[in-house]
């Protein structure tokens, strides 16, 4: 009787397993052969001659990869400072303090988070137009700090739903002022999703290619604009090697910032 019920148990779980594995396969199979075929050593991705870090080498060679890496190295860092600054100082804000039209504020922190990226691209380009700033790195950093901004926000409020606000009052009640209840109270308290804010932030941003492709001018093209420019002459093992180290530095800080946030203390 017991092993008919273990029997009847595998069967309806083969449904469920089969169905998790046709998902994953779907999604990261595709993944695993782009950085398989970055170390094929053709220039053709259907055929298979051999194993070769060759189109890495090429990468570090090739001026306008180096130069857009820089651009969106530059523009990730400080955006990242930027927006996780104000985002933070934003959440604080907004959770400590109550006004008059709070809700609606806070509602409006979360647009961009669903807003379509091509219609926010169009925007800030309107607006860039309108108020005559030629595009360029100034308006490439303006434009990512704002996507980034309600993402640093999520996370920081994700965070401050389980704050104490009793420690703060009993820092106040020994004599703190309100910067020394901030800077040795709240801030270390809150410093593993801050950090894992900025590091989602910089993700965001050294990813970004459609609100990019609006608001950067001529001299500032981000590493997935040069990556996008380069697809429409042919998929090549060098894109392919350019797509693998991205990979590799988008899920280095994923993993990063998914262990500080998820840390308990």
């Amino acid at each position: 009787m017991i092993r008919s019920c273990c029997n009847m148990s595998r069967l309806t779980r083969l449904p469920s397993v089969a169905y998790a594995v046709f998902i994953y396969s779907f999604l990261y199979v595709p993944i695993a052969i782009l950085v398989a075929y970055s170390f094929n050593d053709s220039k053709l991705n259907a055929v298979w001659k051999g194993f070769t870090f060759a189109w890495y080498a090429k990468l570090w060679t090739n001026t306008s990869i180096l130069e857009a890496a820089k651009i969106s190295l530059t523009v990730g860092f400080f955006s990242t400072v930027i927006s996780t600054m104000l985002g933070t100082l934003v959440a604080v804000g907004m959770y400590r303090y109550r006004f008059r039209g709070k809700g609606m504020i806070d509602a409006m922190l979360y647009v961009p988070l669903v807003m379509s990226e091509i219609v926010m691209g169009i925007a800030l380009l309107a607006f860039f137009s309108m108020i005559k700033v030629p595009l360029g790195m100034g308006t490439l950093l303006i434009a990512h700090i704002t996507f980034s901004i309600p993402f640093v926000v999520v996370v920081i409020n994700a965070r401050l739903k389980g704050f104490d606000q009793s420690i703060e009052e009993a820092s106040k009640d020994l004599g703190a002022n309100e910067w020394q209840t901030f800077r040795l109270i709240t801030f270390p308290l809150l410093g593993p999703a801050i950090a894992a804010s900025a590091m989602l932030a910089f993700t965001i941003s050294i990813d970004d290619v459609i609100v990019s492709f609006f608001v950067a001018g001529p001299d500032s093209t981000t590493l997935p604009l040069q990556i996008f420019s380069m697809v429409r002459h042919g998929v090549t093992p060098e894109i392919n090697a350019l797509s693998t180290l991205m990979l590799i530095v988008t899920l280095t800080f994923v993993v990063f910032a998914q262990k500080l946030q998820t840390r308990k203390r």
